[in-house]
């Protein structure tokens, strides 16, 4: 099935608490999806809540676009979408798990670290 990204903009900022009505508002989006053959995977939410990246997987943007109707989200953008693992390349360049694992990787727009 194919995977998409969707961009959402919420002006006011999402509004999504967290507890039970929350919970609820989730599990009655995940339900609506489901008739349409679309699964939410999860979401990126901007620092200021106005703005989500949600994972779906979904037979067709025009399937995310209904549900999001009937969910009354936005829709800004949705693009298909395939993973990239740079694990996979390091595989390839025969960079062993134990050497890896020393290695130390900075993404180039965050300043923190990533370890194997």
């Amino acid at each position: 099935m194919p995977r998409y990204i969707v961009e959402r903009q919420f002006p006011n900022g999402l509004s999504l608490p967290t507890n039970a009505t929350g919970a609820a508002k989730c599990v009655a989006i995940v339900n609506t999806n489901a008739e349409e053959g679309v699964t939410w995977l999860h979401s990126y939410v901007s620092e200021g809540k106005t703005k989500t990246f949600c994972v779906y997987d979904a037979p067709s943007p025009e399937a995310i676009r209904q549900v999001a109707r009937r969910n009354e989200l936005p829709v800004d953008h949705i693009t298909e979408i395939s993973v990239l693992n740079p694990y996979f390349y390091l595989s390839m360049a025969g960079a062993s798990r134990a050497s890896a694992s020393r290695t130390v990787y900075r993404a180039p727009w965050r300043p923190f670290r990533y370890f194997l």
